[in-house]
């Protein structure tokens, strides 16, 4: 068994979406074991996005390099540099920013693989590369260059740990361990 953090951002919880990607999420078969609405704070959100996680703001800022470059427009002109870990520490700031802007709905899911599960459900980061069918391929439209030109992240909804060394660092801070529940569901008897 394993566990998944998600957060779903202020433009999910804004646009009403709570709901269709619980019931998404649901039909699967995985669990919900831990749930609230709340308001991110800085402390918190500079802990969930770390800027020493040099890894992941380089990752930000190459797969904006990549965006651009595949868009034809001039990056340096738009981001004022082409340095990828400085355009990645730009976008985690603004992702900071983004996440205190309004309230967010936070979620542990159980179940075996639901790391992987919940990443396929979700679809690609970047919604332009999300297949229809996926959460972000039906409900989210934008793009890195839409985003970096009004200077704030890319509203694709919702965040879901990507591995689960990143897993078992996020949900501690986002949950107690008296705010996750443990229960069984009927598709886990059928399952034995």
């Amino acid at each position: 068994m394993e566990q998944t953090l998600i957060v779903l951002k202020p433009d999910t919880v804004a646009r009403g979406l709570v709901g269709e990607i619980i019931s998404r999420l649901e039909r699967v078969g995985i669990k919900l074991v831990a749930a609230k609405v709340m308001q991110a704070d800085k402390a918190m959100l500079d802990k969930h996005y770390p800027a020493s996680r040099t890894e992941f703001i380089v990752g930000l800022g190459n797969k904006t390099i990549e965006n651009y470059q595949k868009l034809g427009i001039d990056l340096k002109k738009d981001m004022g540099t082409e340095d990828a870990l400085e355009i990645g520490m730009q976008i985690r700031q603004w992702l900071v920013d983004y996440m205190m802007s309004g309230p967010v709905f936070a979620m542990v899911w159980e179940g075996p693989h639901v790391i992987e599960i919940v990443r396929k459900l979700c679809g690609p980061t970047l919604c332009l590369n999300a297949a229809p069918g996926t959460i972000r391929g039906d409900f989210s439209y934008d793009s890195s260059y839409l985003a970096n030109t009004n200077r704030r992240p890319i509203k694709n909804l919702m965040h879901a740990s990507g591995n689960v060394e990143e897993a078992t660092y996020e949900i501690p801070l986002w949950f107690s361990k008296n705010e996750i529940h443990s229960y069984e569901r009927v598709e886990e008897k059928a399952m034995k």
